[in-house]
């Protein structure tokens, strides 16, 4: 029973610190932009990484352009071959 003497007033200790250390990151703005870095994950900033000899014909063109359009059509052969 004496360990409770020691125990409460060190969990009350620890929780007031951590109500410290959240309002301190609330200040300083730590939770302002919550979506940023979820959708910067998504961004392809790594072309510059990539060496000339491994790209594509394609990404060569399109490098600083960005990403080139997408098809959708769900088909995946060229559009000359539907025409004839």
């Amino acid at each position: 029973m004496q360990i409770v003497m020691i125990l409460v007033p060190v969990m009350l200790i620890l929780v007031a610190l951590g109500i410290v250390l959240f309002s301190w990151a609330v200040k300083d703005g730590q939770y302002d932009d919550l979506d940023g870095p979820a959708h910067r994950i998504l961004y392809d900033d790594d072309k510059d990484m990539i060496p000339d000899d491994a790209k594509q014909p394609k990404q060569n063109a399109a490098s600083d352009e960005g990403p080139g359009p997408v098809d959708v059509s769900g088909d995946d052969q060229p559009e000359d071959r539907h025409k004839s």
